[in-house]
């Protein structure tokens, strides 16, 4: 197929803005305003330059968007080492240990800053009740830094009044750019609605990358940033797998939807080493809505049984039937990982005994009780009506759909219980998931040489730094985690500049080429539009929303979606990656009528190569390592004896290329 090119003959040539900078971050999540605080604090005084791009507007970016019920990862009295070993076992026995409980041993400072910064969270009251966020506050119960006992609704969790989680982060993000723009000079430093397409190599050292390029999706812009050293932070995928709702619900999914693998394109097409893509996650979830279930299962103890009243992580015969394929080793009863869970869960549904109800209306029943027999009549109804308006809310903080999904449904989830389901396959690295970068880390655990080769958190690319969401074979870091390796990234970052002081980007493509790349679906379409008498349907191009329903298909079908239980095989695969080839050459010829539909093309692309190294690592892995997330049909079980190992790749964006190799795991923790 011969593919299109770019001359502006058709559509309008943007206008180019060229920015240097010495520190670029990518992206607006809790990673990215961790590290905007931290390398504030420290390139500032020193005259180094700080900028930051985001695809969103920065308040409401990223994964906490919408706000959150609970902060996932806070020690307190917890060790470090105790936190390795929840992620290992939760991770089916691999994780990168170093960077685990370097996280560990950071993140509450980051938890204790929110607090600062008017977060409000939940502590113990003297009568050893819960109070919220505002209740404390206004009870004058202590801050998390000076002892303050937080209520926590499991071993890591604390509970937070979160609906405004993300707008206080990230005013102190931007409070901090601010505070460098004003001493370094400038006329901006935070540039919001720009979306970051690809990075570009040192023209004079090929191993570097020196500039990022992307458009406005408000204006007929694009923008090119030169740096000495980035930091990529720009999120995992979702919208990859055909989702279980459709049409007009086809929006939903538990991750955020404007995720579409950027992170992993972005750093991957520069030739920067990836690791564990073979993971995904698949989180339980209430059916058709993406609520959330954790603080139904931690806070509220809820308990989530089949249509029979069965626990069916209890059931006797489904632990025997995943201990015999998938080792007792990990099938322990007492702390199930999140895939064994999926994995006991569909068994049930496949035997017929679906489906799967949360009951919380029992749970809730529970509460009015407990709270009756030790509080009395009058104060326990006070309270338990005050705690019901607490769990509502949690589902217009992170699910609002969830709400209307009840309201449709004539459900009253105090008195009758709700479905919950796996969704559909995401690719991430800061839940219960670990797909990401090969990133080194810190140099004072007793890691292995393979573990540690450079500065912490930095890629296998020279200054390209990776946080958040897309450090790989590290998982379980949520909110407040992604915000502390963020903070981590930035200080080591500013480390390396200082060490390459020397350095000054250069990149061979000029402005009018990298322009004529990221705008060639505005030509596309411009040039053919006329050719069929409907914009949609044109034997010269294909529109986003097309090309995307195409993507899921493949993925769905051939790579373990929802439509064959999330099995796959090696024919399978084959089939699958022969599909996604095609379907590249045929993303060549997207087009796009507005901004917004330049941008469904670009994040379409991204997703492509997301899911395609999520495909090639399964077919690598010859296991069925993660039960419950993905099965390998021909190798339906964990090998340890062969697999307990690190699946790394690299991919050649030239050649079109992928490199594939085992990495040794090396225990740290005991």
């Amino acid at each position: 197929m011969e593919k299109e090119t770019c001359n502006f003959s058709f559509c309008a040539k943007p206008e180019v803005v060229e920015i240097e900078t010495d520190i670029l971050l990518i992206g607006g999540g809790m990673a990215c305003c961790g590290a905007a605080f931290e390398a504030a604090r420290w390139a500032t005084p020193k005259g180094i330059k700080i900028t930051m791009v985001d695809k969103a507007a920065t308040d409401r970016s990223g994964a906490v968007a919408m706000g959150l019920s609970a902060i996932n990862t806070y020690m307190g009295d917890n060790d470090p080492a105790d936190y390795v070993k929840m992620v290992r076992n939760d991770l089916m026995g691999i994780t990168r240990e170093d960077l685990v409980y370097d996280l560990g041993r950071h993140v509450d400072d980051s938890v204790q800053l929110f607090e600062e910064w008017g977060l409000p969270i939940w502590k113990m009251g003297d009568d050893g009740f819960s109070l919220d966020g505002f209740q404390a506050r206004d009870a004058g119960k202590a801050l998390l830094k000076d002892g303050g006992k937080p209520v926590r609704s499991g071993k890591w969790q604390i509970m937070i009044n979160g609906e405004s989680y993300k707008v206080i982060v990230a005013e102190a993000a931007k409070r901090a750019l601010e505070f460098n723009r004003t001493a370094t000079g400038g006329a901006q430093n935070h540039f919001e609605r720009i979306f970051i397409v690809k990075l570009y190599h040192d023209a004079n050292d090929p191993k570097r990358v020196a500039a990022a390029a992307g458009f406005s999706v408000r204006e007929n812009k694009i923008y090119i940033f030169k740096a000495r050293v980035m930091i990529n932070a720009s999120g995992g995928a979702v919208n990859v797998f055909r989702p279980r709702s459709t049409q007009e619900g086809q929006g939903r999914a538990w991750y955020p939807v404007w995720n579409s693998g950027s992170g992993y394109a972005l750093g991957l097409q520069a030739g920067a080493e990836l690791t564990m893509m073979e993971n995904r996650f698949v989180p339980a979830r209430f059916k058709d809505g993406y609520g959330p279930v954790g603080a139904w299962f931690l806070f509220f103890k809820a308990k989530a049984t089949n249509a029979l009243g069965e626990d069916y992580c209890a059931n006797a015969e489904g632990l025997a039937d995943a201990q015999a394929k998938y080792t007792e080793k990990y099938v322990n009863p007492h702390a199930l990982g999140t895939a064994i869970r999926n994995h006991l869960m569909m068994r049930d549904m496949k035997a017929g005994k679906g489906p799967i109800l949360m009951r919380t209306d029992q749970a809730m029943a529970a509460i009015n009780a407990t709270f009756k027999e030790k509080l009395g009549e009058k104060e326990g109804a006070k309270k338990v009506k005050h705690l019901e308006a607490e769990a509502w809310e949690d589902f217009l903080d992170m699910a609002i759909g969830q709400a209307g999904l009840w309201a449709c449904k004539n459900v009253e989830p105090d008195k009758e219980p709700s479905e919950i389901m796996p969704t559909e396959p995401y690719l991430l690295g800061s839940h219960a998931g670990c797909a990401g970068f090969w990133c080194s880390g810190p140099d004072d655990l007793g890691a292995p040489e393979h573990y540690h080769w450079g500065y912490n958190r930095m890629s296998t690319v020279p200054g390209l730094f990776m946080a958040g969401d897309i450090c790989g074979a590290s998982g379980h870091k949520f909110s407040s985690g992604s915000h502390a390796e963020g903070r981590i990234a930035a200080k080591s970052a500013l480390a390396f500049l200082l060490d390459n002081a020397d350095y000054k980007p250069a990149i061979k493509e000029t402005a009018d080429q990298i322009a004529a790349d990221l705008y060639l679906p505005f030509e596309t379409y411009e040039k053919y539009k006329t050719v069929s008498t409907d914009p949609f349907i044109n034997p010269h191009y294909i529109r986003p929303k097309m090309l995307q329903t195409r993507l899921q298909k493949i993925a769905d079908e051939y790579f373990g979606g929802i439509s064959t239980w999330y099995m796959t095989s090696k024919t399978m695969l084959d089939e699958g990656l022969k599909l996604l080839e095609v379907l590249k050459e045929d993303a060549n010829k997207m087009a796009a009528s507005n901004l917004h539909e330049l941008m469904r093309c670009w994040e379409n692309y991204h997703r492509i190569l997301s899911v395609e190294a999520h495909a090639r690592h399964i077919l690598f892995r010859e296991e069925s390592r993660y039960p419950g997330y993905y099965y390998r049909g021909d190798f339906d079980k964990i090998d340890d004896a062969n697999w307990k190992c690190f699946v790394n790749s690299k991919y050649d964006a030239e050649k079109n290329t992928w490199e594939m190799k085992k990495v040794p795991y090396v225990q740290i923790v005991d």
